[in-house]
This record gives structure tokens, C-alpha cells and sequence, in this order.
């Protein structure tokens, strides 16, 4: 006898989950480095972000949320039950993957990145989320099982998706350890990234604090931030062929966020429905404190016009659409199963006109965080640059040198630093969690 699947006693706890997970890391730091690099152009990206959205994005979610639903199986057994002819389709997916991926990271001069982004977020984000969400809650299975019941032959692009999530799962881990460790940093007396007096600060330190005049001559200074990133929390060594040491404090918080992950889960649904009440929530009120702040702050208007002045000339390279289109695919999580596996746990009754509903309001509430999350960021980085009397693009950084270098030491320039510290690490844990 087959043991029942649970499923999610209320509806709001599958709506929390699947939030949580497509809203996270990717909508703090990456979006509005995208901004920024493609020109800080927010609104002539709005196009191309939004096309790929209706396009791409919300069927992905929608197919996704389906299959799960239907299957009631993980990702790689509901692959193995869909259709025995679309093994092929792991290529496309994987290029749709690779590709953007690829294009971002070897860069260029890319502008108006928002407009290509709305639209797509409208032609392809939203009708891909919305299918996957159907075809998880009516094939009532994760990834792997819904598509070997559904398809059997195509059973690979569950596995695929699964691997996917296990790299994904491992970068963040590591992205939590290095927050939950700043975070303890934060209750400090003194912000330790603030000052150049530690024991890990070269004679080529400047903190900001004392003298100004060094940051419009950089050539052979390194700001106290990085300074503490890279040689207190890293410890980066000279080169490959030095092992360096092990950074027992990041040991220790990496294990604790393993720990409390598995806590968050450990009973399936049941904890995870209960977890995300607090997790896919408190998130938003830090956005929303640190959003209010960082206007508030002198020469934040420089930053947000940064952001959003447009220039509508870029819309025809394609390198906009692309980064546009992996930027949806990588925060709408579809193509990975994790939709799949989340609507499995919906009934097998649940009315889909509601699921689309949902579905249009969680794509909606995504695009929604990654806009704030860019209005958070380019305030306090037009405060940065006020304060350090040089240019926006001088002190904007992406990914990691965003979260660790550029915010705090933005932070530390603010009045009740360690306040405003706790306030952002929290909120990138806990993002880190849902996507977890």
C-alpha cells in the first residue's frame, strides 16, 4: 500500500512556500546590479523583463505548479511518468540555462535592461510558472517521479532539475554562513568593517571616516569593507598554489545553517507550511524599513534617478533580452522541479482558477521585490557616493561584493549602524532560507 502524500493544510502555506523560494537572493542583489550594469536603465528594462515574463516565465510556473500537483512525487520520479518522447527537451532547458548565464558573466555594455525584462516576465515568466504549478498539483508528485509517471523517457529532466537544486542548495549555504557570521558582527560596539584599526587592516586601509580626500585617489588604497571581507572573513590567500587555513568561524556558522535548514523541514510540509508564515514574510517588513531609510538619506535621489533613467536605444541588443530572460528563469526557479515538488502538496481538487490567480500574484509580488529591492540598494548607493564625492559606478558591486562590501559599508556611514547592519543580514538570511 502507497502512503499517502500529505499535502498543505491550508492554501496560504503553499502560496508562503512558493514565494519564499522564487523570491530571494536573486531579487536583492542581482536585479539591481542587472540595472546597473545594463546602464542603471530600470525603466527601459521593464520592456524586455516583461515580455519574457508573460512568455516564458509565468507558463514555466504555471507547468511547473501542474505537474506536481498531478504526479504527488518528487522531481525526478514525475518526470519519469510524463512523456516518453520530450528526453530532448533537457537540451533547450539547458541552454536556456547555460546560455543567459554565459552572457552575463562575460558582460558588455548593456543597456535598458528593465524594459526587455517586463515584457518577458509577461510572455514567458508568468505562463511558465502557472504550468508548472498546474502540472505539479495534478500530477500530485515531485519532479523526478511526476515525469517518470507521466513520461517516462523524459524521467532525465527530473534528475536534471534536481541537480540543479543541489548546486544551487550548496552555493546558498555558503551564502548564509558568510551572512549569519556578519550578523553577528553586527551587535558590535563598533562595526568592525567601519574602522581600519584591527589586526587584519594593511597600511592601505581607508575606512571613509577620517579623511575623504583618499577616495577620489583609490590607486593604491582598499576600502575597510573589503578589507574585512577578504582578509578577516575569507582569509584569501596569495594565490592557487597556497592551501591557506580553515576559517573555523565560517565552519561554524555553515553547520549551524545546515542545522537549522533541516529543522525547518524535518517534518515535511507540516514544519515547512508553519516556517514560511515567518520566513516569507519578515523579509519584506526589513526591505520595506531599509527602502524607507535608505530615501531618506542624502543623495539618494542621485541613485534612484541612476537607477531609473532609461536608455531606450539599447532595447535592440539582444545581450539585454538575454540577461533579461535568465535573470526570470533563475528567480522564478522554473525548470529545476522545485514548482513541480511544492504543487504536489496542493489537493488534487484544488480549483486551478485560484492556482492561476495565486500564480499571477506571486509573479507579480517577485517583480514587485526585485523593483523595491532595486529602489533599496541605488538609494544607498547614491548616499555612498555623495558621501565619498565620486560616482555611482565607483561603488556599486555585484553579488557577494554587493551584500559584503558595498551595503555595509554604506551602512556604516549611517547613523545607529549596527541597527541598520541587523536589519539587512536578517533579511538576506532569511531570503536565503526560503530559497534554501
Amino acid at each position: 500500500k502507497v502512503e499517502e502524500r500529505g499535502h498543505w493544510s491550508k492554501t496560504i502555506e503553499f502560496i508562503l512556500a512558493v514565494a519564499g523560494a522564487i523570491v530571494g537572493l536573486g531579487n536583492v542583489w542581482r536585479f539591481p546590479y542587472l540595472c546597473y550594469k545594463n546602464g542603471g536603465d530600470v525603466g527601459a528594462f521593464l520592456v524586455p523583463y516583461l515580455v519574457l515574463v508573460v512568455t516564458c516565465g509565468i507558463p514555466l510556473f504555471l507547468l511547473e505548479s501542474a505537474v506536481g500537483q498531478y504526479a504527488q512525487e518528487g522531481s525526478i520520479t514525475c518526470w519519469r511518468k510524463l512523456c516518453p518522447i520530450a528526453e530532448g527537451a533537457i537540451v533547450c532547458l539547458g541552454n536556456v540555462w547555460r546560455f543567459p548565464y554565459l552572457c552575463y558573466k562575460n558582460g558588455g555594455d548593456v543597456g535598458a535592461f528593465l524594459v526587455p525584462y517586463l515584457v518577458l516576465v509577461v510572455t514567458c515568466g508568468i505562463p511558465l510558472f502557472l504550468l508548472e504549478s498546474a502540472v505539479g498539483q495534478y500530477a500530485q508528485e515531485g519532479s523526478i517521479t511526476c515525469w517518470r509517471k507521466l513520461c517516462p523517457i523524459a524521467e532525465g529532466i527530473g534528475y536534471g532539475g534536481v541537480l540543479i537544486l543541489i548546486y544551487s542548495c550548496i552555493t546558498y549555504i555558503v551564502i548564509l554562513s558568510w551572512s549569519l557570521l556578519y550578523l553577528v558582527f553586527s551587535f558590535s560596539s563598533q562595526l568592525p568593517w567601519a574602522t581600519c584599526n584591527n589586526y587584519w587592516n594593511s597600511e592601505f586601509c581607508f575606512s571613509g571616516q577620517n579623511d575623504t580626500s583618499a577616495w577620489s585617489n583609490k590607486t593604491n588604497t582598499t576600502s575597510a569593507a573589503t578589507e574585512f571581507w577578504e582578509q578577516r572573513v575569507l582569509a584569501i590567500s596569495g594565490g592557487i598554489e597556497e592551501i591557506g587555513s580553515v576559517r573555523w568561524e565560517v565552519l561554524l556558522c555553515l553547520m549551524a545553517m545546515w542545522v537549522i535548514c533541516y529543522f525547518c523541514i524535518w517534518k515535511g510540509v507540516k514544519s515547512t507550511g508553519k516556517v514560511v508564515y515567518f520566513t516569507a514574510t519578515l523579509p519584506y517588513v526589513m526591505l520595506l524599513v531599509l527602502l524607507i531609510r535608505g530615501l531618506t538619506l542624502p543623495g539618494a535621489m542621485e541613485g534612484v534617478l541612476y537607477y531609473l533613467l532609461p536608455e531606450v536605444s539599447q532595447l535592440a541588443d539582444p545581450q539585454v533580452w538575454m540577461e533579461a530572460a535568465a535573470q526570470i528563469f533563475f528567480s522564478y526557479s522554473v525548470g529545476v522541479g522545485s514548482l513541480i515538488v511544492r504543487s504536489s502538496y496542493n489537493n488534487y481538487n484544488y480549483n486551478c482558477y485560484k492556482q492561476v490567480l495565486s500564480s499571477l500574484w506571486l509573479c507579480a509580488l517577485n517583480c514587485g521585490t526585485s523593483l523595491a529591492a532595486g529602489f533599496a540598494v541605488f538609494s544607498v548607493l547614491g548616499f555612498m557616493a555623495h558621501e565619498q564625492g565620486v560616482p555611482i559606478s565607483d561603488v556599486a558591486e555585484s553579488g557577494p561584493g554587493l551584500a559584503f562590501i558595498a551595503y555595509p559599508q554604506a551602512i556604516a556611514m549611517m547613523p545607529l549602524p549596527q541597527l541598520w547592519s541587523v536589519c539587512f543580514f536578517i533579511m538576506i538570511i532569511l531570503l536565503g532560507l526560503d530559497t534554501q
